[in-house]
């Protein structure tokens, strides 16, 4: 097929019915002192060898985070992930597919996709779940926008301790379709009264639990309020283990329920890729976004999948698509399949029994640290305390000396001077008692 590139006529015609005068015109909102006048000054070319040591070196900047007691969460959490997931995913088959456009020769994928959804529903004791997001930030502010066409409305209450970064993603979008937001204070110490904020013009309550800062929410009572206003509840978590001991979301009374599955068969591969889980109740699905996939049978009686829903622009009228800018992460899925189908429900309750009982431990070490005060309640594996400095020099002091303590509020929410001295500090099954009395006792060095 030939490359027919437009001609000048061509551009002129479409600048013109854009309604500006030149190519240069459309990068205006780009300031100048971040443009790039001329290519940047790089090697043209470098040897294979000559490349490998390069990146090898910058490479060994980094800190592997099974190399030194790892504490970091908010959002992101180590936990062991066996060899059997990486062995399975990697398989041809499996790591060259792409989405099933065509069911009858994508059987395999659908019914990966099939079984992930029904963990997903299960897990979080709602009625139907997708076939997974980008992540937990975008499958919320898709879930708002979900909750917006659901009801009619476009006001949305954010939690105050809703994580700060799912906070901006639904900021983002809802500034860009001219939405309303009701973003409540940061509430490390979970004292907020939310139920106040709901009223007949809310579209959806947006609220965490375990929350930002660790605290274990009872979304039953705001359930309760939104349903009387008319409006939705969405339920977040970023620790999906968690869901192996807490009540899910969908019993608690959960419209939707939306989080990141990072933690299960999904490494920390530096921020990413990750998998957002969705899922809602079934007289809402319609209006979920992402592609649902169904068990069938052919015309001889066997079992087969399909695209039961797939509501994308590519299929369905633009003006009609509930899901434009969102796809399904589907190596991520797999590799969270794979690893919830090893540990069982047993197994799952066993991992995050372990979890919180590291936790446990380290909470109570940490409170016998002179100037050190838990301000976490009721928690799962992660908890905020309040040190008596910046907590981001802790942390920096901390890790020169091989510890990675946790993560400080003021580097999520900036410029509150309230935050500074709050950190968040997360244990999960992969931190032992060494871990844990190593933190403590270099904490005690930096205080002191």
């Amino acid at each position: 097929m030939r490359y027919l590139p437009l001609s000048n006529q061509d551009r002129a015609d479409m600048l013109a019915r854009i309604g500006v005068d030149s190519i240069d015109d459309l990068f205006a909102d780009i300031p100048q002192k971040a443009r790039l006048n001329d290519l940047m000054d790089l090697p043209r070319r470098a040897s294979e060898l000559q490349v490998e040591r390069q990146l090898s070196a910058l490479a060994a900047k980094n800190v592997p985070a099974s190399s030194v007691p790892f504490f970091v969460g908010a959002g992101a959490y180590k936990h062991h992930v066996p060899a059997t997931v990486d062995h399975l995913i990697q398989r041809s088959e499996f790591l060259t597919s792409y989405t099933p456009y065509q069911p009858e020769v994508t059987q395999g994928t659908l019914q990966y996709l099939f079984e992930f959804q029904t963990q997903v529903a299960r897990l979080t004791a709602m009625d139907v779940a997708n076939a997974s997001m980008y992540d937990g930030s975008t499958g919320t502010a898709e879930a708002v926008l979900m909750a917006h066409r659901v009801t009619k409305r476009k006001k949305a209450v954010l939690s105050g301790g809703l994580h700060p970064q799912y906070r901006a993603v639904v900021e983002g979008l809802a500034d860009l379709a001219d939405d309303d937001v009701v973003s409540l204070p940061a509430d490390p110490a979970g004292t907020e009264d939310i139920l106040a904020q709901i009223d007949k013009e809310t579209s959806c309550v947006v609220v965490q639990s375990p929350n930002f800062y660790g605290q274990i929410v009872d979304l039953k009572p705001i359930a309760a309020k939104a349903h009387e206003c008319g409006a939705l509840l969405i339920a977040v978590f970023t620790e999906v283990v968690s869901l192996g001991l807490i009540e899910p979301p969908g019993a608690q009374g959960a419209d939707i329920v939306v989080g990141e599955g990072q933690s299960i068969g999904n490494g920390l591969n530096f921020g990413g890729p990750y998998v957002g889980l969705f899922a809602t109740r079934s007289k809402y699905i319609r209006q979920m976004p992402g592609r649902l996939c169904g068990e069938t049978t052919d015309a001889d009686g066997k079992r087969g999948f399909v695209l039961t829903l797939s509501t994308r622009e590519q299929h369905i009228r633009r003006d009609k698509a509930t899901s434009n800018i969102c796809t399904n992460s589907g190596l991520c899925a797999l590799a969270f399949t794979i690893h919830l189908s090893l540990l069982g429900s047993k197994g799952l309750r066993q991992m995050a029994t372990i979890c919180h009982a590291n936790a446990v431990k380290l909470k109570t070490a940490l409170a016998s640290v002179a100037g050190v005060e838990v301000l976490t309640g009721a928690y799962f594996n992660e908890f905020t305390v309040k040190l008596p400095k910046a907590a981001d020099a802790v942390v920096e002091a901390l890790a020169a000396k091989g510890i990675l303590a946790g993560v400080p509020v003021s580097r999520l929410v900036p410029g509150k001077a309230e935050l500074a001295n709050l950190l968040v500090i997360a244990n999960t099954e992969v931190n032992t008692d060494d871990d844990r009395d190593a933190l403590v006792a270099a904490l005690k060095e930096v205080l002191a």
